[in-house]
């Protein structure tokens, strides 16, 4: 059955230009939503809005410049659903620490995703949804992930307390584990890439549309809220 859009309320994906996020703009637009991908370059944002298709445009945001938000997003009507997805990898050590790198990062995720929420949250509609993105380096930490698995705790306790402060609306978040499509890891060697599938239970790397089709549920299903839910095929587990 085909579905309508509607003419009333908004999908809005922050980093919606790449990755991740372009996956769940397209599945939203193609199940017949209207659709706002962001990006940090507005030209880039609005090419690829040209392409997820018609009901789909695009904007320019910076959430390392929380400050800026506002006014970006100044032109959205009321909005259904919102999908955080904007990362920035960084490789920040403690023996090589650099605070302008550290504050960056901290800022985009925390402060940035935040201030997204609070300058939309009188735009929301009741039954609405907003899922956040972490991932699993707050629970595997690496060399170099001190401040990445700082912020992606921190999104935990973001997801909770905007799950208190924005009911009815619903907050949760996912955290993927290694997605194995992706550019950060398709390009990793064969032997390296088939270690990480020994390590997981399934037997594969979680792909793009698992991470999609997990937010779509997120964003969907009424009676899930306050969930930080880890994506990666048991990963963990061994």
């Amino acid at each position: 059955m085909e579905t309508t859009m509607s003419d009333s309320t908004t999908a809005l994906v922050v980093g919606g230009t790449s990755g991740i996020g372009r996956a769940v703009a397209q599945a939203l637009h193609d199940r017949g939503e209207k659709v706002v991908v962001t990006g940090r370059d507005a030209a880039r944002a609005q090419a690829v809005a040209k392409e997820i298709g018609p009901n789909a445009s695009g904007l320019a945001l910076d959430l390392s410049k929380p400050e800026t938000i506002a006014a970006a997003l100044s032109g959205l009507g009321p909005v259904k659903s919102i999908v955080i997805s904007a990362i920035e990898r960084d490789a920040n050590t403690i023996k090589d620490y650099s605070i302008e790198r550290a504050l960056r990062l901290v800022t985009l995720k925390l402060v940035g995703y935040a201030e997204v929420v609070h300058t939309l949250a009188s735009r929301m509609t009741q039954d609405g949804a907003i899922v956040l993105l972490g991932g699993l380096a707050k629970e595997r930490p690496y060399v170099g992930s001190t401040t990445v698995s700082t912020v992606n705790g921190g999104v935990t306790g973001l997801v909770h307390t905007l799950a208190v402060e924005m009911g009815p609306v619903r907050v949760n978040a996912v955290h993927p584990g290694i997605i194995g499509d992706t550019d950060t890891w398709s390009g990793k060697p064969t032997e390296f890439l088939d270690g990480l599938r020994a390590r997981t239970p399934t037997g594969r790397l979680c792909s793009t549309a698992d991470v999609s089709g997990a937010i779509l549920f997120l964003l969907d299903n009424q009676g899930v809220n306050g969930v930080n839910l880890v994506v990666d095929g048991g990963w963990l587990l061994k």
